[in-house]
């Protein structure tokens, strides 16, 4: 028995977008989801507390992070990941294989696995499909990845062809190393890269395992937006309606508007928190940079039309302050509220699907925050 279910409760007559509900072991999540990235045991800056109030339903940490600090043990002799970082609610971990890819200079893949350094102090370590099951599982999150291959962009034809057929080989020996199915889920990846035959090969591959939800790797890697779109229009129908679609790494604006119309459930990035930190607000009438001089003395809220915490207490003139003071607590309010815009988006996107207007939604945003012009998505990378 699988330890989640899906449960598809309407598809969008303006569009197809899904409205569901993941069930898992620590609660359900109202799908389309965004979750927020809690990268060590932590969602930069906020609280457990703060996250509930902002109704984040489910979180995401990283197994490498974990893994390298404080290790694996130690947070399961704590009793869990959950009861490690006092969080209640349902928690998905990453496999390790992005950290691994990305963070890692002097790394070595070869089919047992990869050979590679430490960021923290440069000692030697060797990620398998079976230790990053190992690590999940103590770790003991609700949904769990398999190790796949992050290959960059752009990424020749051969290479991406013998990556994505390892990431399948790399799925089989994952799930001969689970030992409770019934405790977590564990997902496979679709890879492929930019080549929409061979993402239709990684996805009937992948499929053929069965696994109890469906992610896709391998998009919003510095692609441009369309190419993205394309990949997700032709795995859009290969995709099973009664498991949950999984888009990795994707979290701006614009980017979960056209992953939702594309039939994508879940979704996560530290994009949101990332810009916070560096005193930028996502808003609806676009970005605002409130480190900028010209914020100095503008009493108004981040966002005249939200009612979050910060917007209802704080102006853009005091958060500036704070920041150029090198005030934590600007940054706090920053990453505060470009975390409540994202997930009250994706509540109006579930609203919009139950009322089949999700395409009206998506227009009216465009027209009103002038997303192509200022949500500049490159200026931070996910």
């Amino acid at each position: 028995m699988s330890a989640i279910s899906f449960e598809l409760k309407h598809i969008c007559k303006q569009t197809g977008a899904r409205h569901g509900v993941l069930h898992t072991p620590h609660g359900d999540v109202e799908t389309p989801v965004f979750m927020p990235v809690g990268t060590q045991a932590t969602v930069k800056g906020l609280s457990p507390e703060e996250l509930q109030s902002m109704q984040a339903e489910i979180i995401l940490s990283n197994t490498y992070h974990l893994w390298m600090r404080p290790g694996e043990e130690l947070i399961e002799r704590a009793g869990g990941l959950h009861k490690f970082m006092n969080w209640n609610s349902p928690i998905l971990t990453d496999s390790g294989g992005f950290q691994v890819f990305s963070l890692s200079e002097a790394r070595k893949i070869e089919e047992a696995g990869v050979h590679f350094r430490s960021h923290i102090d440069g000692s030697k370590h060797f990620l398998t499909p079976e230790k990053a099951i190992q690590i999940q599982e103590a770790l003991g999150a609700d949904i769990i990845m398999q190790l796949d291959e992050c290959i960059p962009y752009p990424a020749d034809r051969e290479y991406t062809k013998n990556s994505l057929e390892r990431t399948t080989r790399w799925l089989e020996r994952c799930l001969k190393e689970q030992h409770y199915p019934e405790k977590q889920a564990l997902f496979g990846i679709i890879q492929g890269g930019m080549y929409a035959d061979l993402r239709r090969q990684s996805a009937k591959e992948i499929l053929a395992f069965d696994t109890p939800g469906i992610a896709i790797g391998g998009l919003s890697v510095g692609e441009p937006k369309e190419m993205m779109v394309e990949i997700l229009d032709v795995l859009r129908p290969l995709l099973p309606e009664h498991k949950p679609h999984y888009l990795m790494g994707v979290g701006t604006p614009d980017y979960l508007f056209e992953g939702v119309l594309r039939g994508i459930d879940m979704f996560d990035c530290v994009w949101p928190t990332r810009l916070g930190r560096n005193g930028a607000a996502v808003t609806s009438i676009g970005q605002v940079t409130v480190r900028n001089a010209k914020y100095a003395e503008d009493f108004r809220p981040l966002d005249p039309n939200c009612d979050c915490y910060t917007c209802k207490n704080y102006s853009r003139a005091y958060i500036r302050h704070l920041i150029k003071a090198n005030e934590m607590f600007g940054l706090r309010l920053t990453s505060y509220h470009n975390l409540y815009f994202l997930i009250s988006l994706m509540h109006q996107m579930r609203e919009a699907i139950k009322n089949d207007s999700l395409a009206d939604l998506f227009h009216k945003f465009k027209k009103e925050s002038n997303l192509q012009v200022k949500l500049k998505r490159n200026s931070i990378q996910c």
